[in-house]
């Protein structure tokens, strides 16, 4: 009889095992944050700033996974087909997500389908910034020299399809300055060749080209946002050119892959809200010219609702620069 009854019970266990674990408080074990972009560039910066704060909001580790490749296509198709159980995540930017669904025939995603907005961390305009071998003095100066020797000035970016590489073609679009893009890696090695004088120019967030600016290693001569920085205020705007009418940011957000359950969705929006209002967070992102959005504005809706917005915007800007990115 204590036999049976022994064994009786250890089915009962056994068959109430995956029961037990299926409502396992999440997260159970690591978190993962990939970046599709490798060490040193704005999207690695901030997931690596934000992990600390992320961990102890989530009660476990935060790790960044950088997955460089094809301008953040690598990693975001990673995130994507990953399993939806939220320890798996992706810091996502505008050209893989917006942009490129615009400008490829072709991607192995969809961002609308097949990844799950969970809320942005902050949005940060575009610069142009200049090595320390130009000789402009400044945005007006620059055109001038770059229309006089058309084809001349080459132009650095974290990748084809990027921000800052849509900048690119509608400053030339523009201008007729005629810079020759030269898509890197990311945008560590672009800064990198830009402080040893290897190539002139570089388009990049603001939140990256700061410190090089404010120690002298580069400079900012224009940001392509609707009103001046309010840590450049003497820098002009493309808009105030007259070379951009589109305002370009890059908004960058969390993410996981579609099909995430709504309480694991509500546990990392919660956890990233407190960690993007942490005072020490908030206070390095903004000096360096980030706008997070309010506390109550993180939210899936709001995030999925500004990715579309940038797809229409990515659209009109594709247009107006005819660019297409297939490769």
């Amino acid at each position: 009889m204590t036999t049976r009854r022994t064994l009786m019970l250890a089915a009962a266990a056994t068959l109430a095992a995956p029961s037990l674990r299926a409502q396992a408080r999440f997260p159970d074990r690591p978190v993962r944050i990939v970046v599709g972009f490798p060490p040193g560039g704005n999207v690695d910066f901030t997931a690596r700033l934000l992990a600390p704060t992320l961990s102890a909001a989530l009660g476990q580790p935060v790790v960044v996974d950088n997955r460089a490749g094809a301008g953040g296509i690598v990693g975001t198709e990673h995130v994507a087909r990953s399993r939806p159980d939220g320890h798996t995540l992706l810091l996502g930017s505008t050209g893989p997500l917006s942009l490129f669904p615009v400008a490829m025939a072709q991607l192995p995603y969809d961002t609308l389908r097949d990844l799950a907005p969970i809320g942005i961390c902050y949005r940060v305009p575009i610069v142009m910034m200049v090595s320390r071998q130009v000789t402009a003095r400044n945005l007006a100066e620059f055109v001038a020299a770059a229309k006089a020797q058309k084809g001349q000035f080459s132009a650095g970016t974290a990748g084809i399809g990027s921000g800052a590489h849509l900048a690119i073609e509608l400053f030339n679009a523009g201008t007729g300055a005629d810079l020759v893009h030269v898509p890197y890696r990311g945008t560590g090695p672009a800064i990198n060749d830009l402080i040893a004088g290897t190539i002139p120019v570089v388009f990049d967030q603001l939140s990256s080209a700061l410190p090089l600016h404010a120690d002298g290693r580069a400079r900012i001569i224009a940001v392509a946002s609707a009103n001046r920085a309010a840590q450049l205020p003497d820098v002009p705007t493309l808009r105030e050119a007259g070379l951009v009418q589109q305002e370009l940011t890059t908004t960058l957000g969390l993410l996981g892959p579609a099909g995430l359950p709504a309480d694991v969705v509500e546990t990392l929006r919660a956890a990233l809200a407190r960690t993007m209002h942490d005072a020490t967070t908030r206070q390095r992102l903004e000096s360096l010219g980030g706008a997070i959005p309010a506390a109550e504005a993180i939210t899936p809706a709001n995030y999925a609702r500004v990715i579309r917005e940038e797809m229409e915007t990515s659209r009109e800007a594709v247009r107006i620069g005819n660019i297409r990115l297939d490769q």
